[in-house]
């Protein structure tokens, strides 16, 4: 473990040994425009769990634990062979992106706790650095999930109570050594994988994880950017989460640049459907608030990414909640009071009104021009399933994302 002291000493002791890092995308100067690949090694499809006839399957965790093995194996792999393809990355690029940001829970590499994961990942996310490469696209690896859960969400792979991360022994260091071993995996090939994301979504609403949080920032900045030993650097960016405090309670976290810290983004998640005001806004103030959020990132002292939004302004998309949650936008989720009916909000984008596919059309764009205010935008998610308003191909195949991502057709929506 280093301590954030350490980190500094080590930094600039070694300011005469290593140059200024150089990623394998011009971070600050181009705007990072991509799609997360959502749904392809971790929970999220909806028929997965359907198909299983047990409401008891909630995430991935009880996809392996309360189905037979080999059933279970037998799903997943069908399901890691085709939804996502090399087919995919050529539209992507053919979409004039530049990013996929891969989701990819630890599972992946360690169950050795006994956890009831099934793995065979890893192929994948070769196949995917690949094809990245093949199509001229950057790879963004995503570490999605850790031992215990650092959230208690679903995305974690385990929909529990309360996150035990930060509690349960052996956690932290198991995530740590899943972080060694992807900055040594990719720490030769930045110019394909220029950013690895230790963590998503840590739940730093809960204030008690919060120092464990900050000190796995500091680790994983060691193991990221220091993968070769104490003499050299690489040229991976180290992606940070915001843990949902927002970017003004990270002000002074890593300041002071080259050389003390180097090399460091921010990630931000911002959507507007999780809480019951939210999802009441009127599409005007969806956009407005959208549009509010620019001089933060443009401010920020760390390059800021959002890399997760959507053009949907509703959590009606199936299973968004949690699978058997409901929605809040109609009043199924929690007692929520109901604001309208999910039918014409989500679904096919064939049976969406054209008033419907204009707002998409202007609340992406409203997101859009204000995102690149900081370093860029990765959308979730290229592909999803009964919820074409969360889905970037779906998207462009019925028009409110355009087939060049900086195509406006109202460039003064932000005023």
């Amino acid at each position: 473990m280093l301590l954030r002291g350490s980190l500094v000493a080590l930094a600039a002791a070694l300011v005469s040994s290593v140059s200024a890092i150089s990623p394998g995308f011009p971070y600050g100067s181009q705007k990072v425009r991509g799609v997360n690949l959502g749904g392809w090694l971790p929970w999220i499809t909806p028929s997965l769990f359907d198909g299983t006839g047990n409401d008891n399957i909630v995430d991935e965790w009880t996809f392996c634990q309360l189905q037979s093995r080999s059933v279970a194996q037998g799903k997943l792999q069908s399901h890691w062979d085709t939804w996502i393809t090399e087919a995919d990355f050529a539209a992507i690029a053919a979409a004039g992106l530049n990013h996929v940001r891969l989701p990819i829970g630890y599972w992946a590499w360690d169950v050795s706790r006994g956890e009831p994961y099934i793995q065979g990942q890893l192929p994948y996310l070769d196949k995917a650095v690949g094809w990245a490469s093949r199509h001229g696209l950057k790879v963004i690896v995503d570490l999605h999930g850790a031992p215990g859960s650092q959230n208690g969400f679903d995305n974690s792979g385990h929909r529990v109570g309360f996150p035990a991360w930060h509690t349960e022994s052996g956690a932290v260091a198991r995530t740590n050594a899943i972080i060694r071993t992807l900055a040594s995996k990719f720490a030769n090939n930045p110019s394909v994988v220029p950013i690895i994301a230790p963590l998503n979504e840590p739940a730093g609403f809960h204030s008690e994880m919060l120092g464990t949080i900050k000190q796995y920032w500091f680790d994983s900045y060691g193991s990221i950017r220091f993968p070769f030993g104490a003499s050299q650097q690489s040229n991976t960016i180290v992606l940070l989460h915001d843990a949902f405090k927002g970017l003004s309670y990270w002000n002074d976290f890593m300041t002071g640049g080259e050389p003390a810290w180097s090399g460091v983004a921010m990630d931000v998640h911002i959507y507007q459907m999780f809480s019951n005001a939210e999802v009441a806004r009127s599409d005007d103030e969806h956009i407005s608030v959208a549009c509010s959020q620019g001089s933060a990132l443009s401010s920020f002292h760390l390059w800021t990414i959002v890399g997760e939004w959507t053009p949907a302004a509703t959590d009606c998309a199936k299973y968004l909640n949690g699978r058997g949650r409901g929605a809040r936008y109609d009043g199924s989720h929690d007692n929520a009071p109901r604001t309208g009916t999910c039918l014409t909000k989500t679904g096919s984008g064939a049976t969406f009104s054209p008033d419907y596919k204009t707002f998409l059309r202007k609340y992406w764009e409203a997101q859009t021009i204000t995102f690149e205010k900081g370093a860029g935008w990765v959308q979730w998610t290229w592909k999803a399933e009964q919820a074409d308003d969360w889905s970037y191909q779906a998207g462009l195949r019925h028009g409110w994302i355009p087939q060049n991502p900086t195509d406006r057709k109202f460039p003064g929506i932000c005023g």
